[in-house]
């Protein structure tokens, strides 16, 4: 018989490793590359000592001069909190007492839990990978001729699909002035939103944002705030640490080889780093495959990690990526990235160490699974950026 106590069970040791495998190798092909570590964790934060510059103990002098004094590595002390993620299942009384004599009828309702929750954690991390730990999805803009109050019109659908919950902000304000509404559809061509719940009380239209529920400012330290050229990063202000600051490159115009090889021997040149990915935007890979086309190139194709396929631009993977921003290309080394975690996906477990938990006030049981973590890149200056990659030219 199918009760609580088996589902839990089966939770715990059956679908905990499977999921926990596809969140961190099947989620994004860049993900896949950067190690997850539980080193140089301290209480809630990650706080890691990193070497920068060279060692200057080095000189050349005569047969009987003096030697060169000691002047030790050079390091800055990297310190940032870890980020709570969380992702949850919710399983009604009745679907359980239904299926209680039926173990099969039971394994499908799990499954499909899970596929949902594996669906929708694999977009929001690969999301966070590229953010900027803001949680902003996108921002809102005026639609004059917009007749519902219900729906919203954003400058990007990139960040945003169907069954998102999400909190609507003022662009100065630090709590939702709607909370908790769901995406009911998205229209991609006219970049409008339509949210359930009753109607707001005017047409939101510029001057607000949204983000995942209650997820403003908790997010991971993705590239997008790893690639900013102001402010501070891990506790360190840019200004006087040029060393944060990576390669990046502003109205690159057509795609070409050079475009790519220009950051790589650059990034090699002042930081030794060895690139080893290349992700892009959609509509930049089919520039780069109109010039291979354009030059007569063969296009060499790469399986990697994780069942991800990718082009090959001489022998690195050149990966394209929905997050990615139009026109836009990072050159990274993932050896330079850390997931620093407290411990892997784990389920949030309550009295007795049950998984499942009955839902105040509702006939439901939910399930939490969490993980206390963040992305740290210990040699910004190593990766690059180029931004305004237009099509090829013949």
């Amino acid at each position: 018989m199918i009760t609580l106590q088996t589902a839990d069970k089966a939770l715990k040791s059956l679908y905990l490793g499977v999921v926990s495998d596809q969140l961190n190798t099947k989620s994004n092909a860049f993900l896949t590359k950067i190690q997850h570590t539980t080193s140089d964790v301290w209480g809630k934060n990650i706080v890691k000592m990193v070497p920068y510059g060279l060692n200057g103990g080095i000189g050349a002098g005569t047969e009987t001069g003096n030697l060169p004094n000691a002047a030790s590595n050079q390091y800055a002390q990297f310190t940032l909190s870890l980020k709570n993620l969380y992702g949850t299942i919710e399983i009604s009384d009745k679907a359980i007492r239904a299926s209680e004599n039926n173990a099969g009828a039971f394994v499908n309702l799990l499954n499909a839990e899970m596929e949902g929750l594996l669906k929708a954690s694999k977009f929001n991390f690969s999301r966070m990978l590229y953010g900027n730990g803001s949680g902003r999805l996108a921002y809102t803009v005026d639609n004059e001729s917009n007749l519902d109050k219900l729906v919203l019109t954003l400058d990007s659908t990139k960040n945003v699909m169907e069954g998102m919950v999400i909190d609507i902000y003022a662009t100065n304000g630090s709590t939702p002035v709607y909370a908790q509404r769901r995406i009911t559809y998205v229209d991609r061509a006219a970049k409008t939103i339509k949210i359930d719940g009753s109607a707001p009380s005017d047409f939101i239209n510029s001057g607000y944002y949204i983000t995942v529920q209650n997820s403003k400012d908790a997010e991971l330290t993705g590239l997008n705030l790893i690639f900013a050229t102001t402010g501070s990063i891990y506790g360190l202000a840019r200004t006087t640490n040029r060393w944060l600051i990576p390669y990046i490159k502003n109205d690159n115009g057509p795609i070409s080889s050079s475009t790519v090889q220009t950051a790589i021997d650059f990034i090699d040149e002042v930081a030794g780093s060895e690139v080893d990915f290349i992700s892009a935007a959609y509509d930049v890979r089919r520039f780069y495959l109109d010039y291979l086309a354009l030059s007569r190139t063969n296009v060499d194709y790469m399986n990697l990690d994780g069942g991800f396929k990718a082009l090959s631009y001489n022998g690195i993977p050149f990966m394209a990526d929905r997050f990615v921003e139009d026109g836009s290309l990072y050159v990274l080394n993932s050896k330079d990235f850390k997931i620093h975690q407290l411990c892997d996906w784990r389920w949030l477990e309550g009295e007795n160490g049950k998984i499942l938990s009955q839902k105040a006030g509702t006939p439901t049981y939910s399930a939490t699974l969490v993980k206390y973590a963040d992305l740290l890149c210990e040699k910004p200056i190593g990766q690059a950026k180029i931004m305004g990659i237009t099509a090829a030219t013949a």
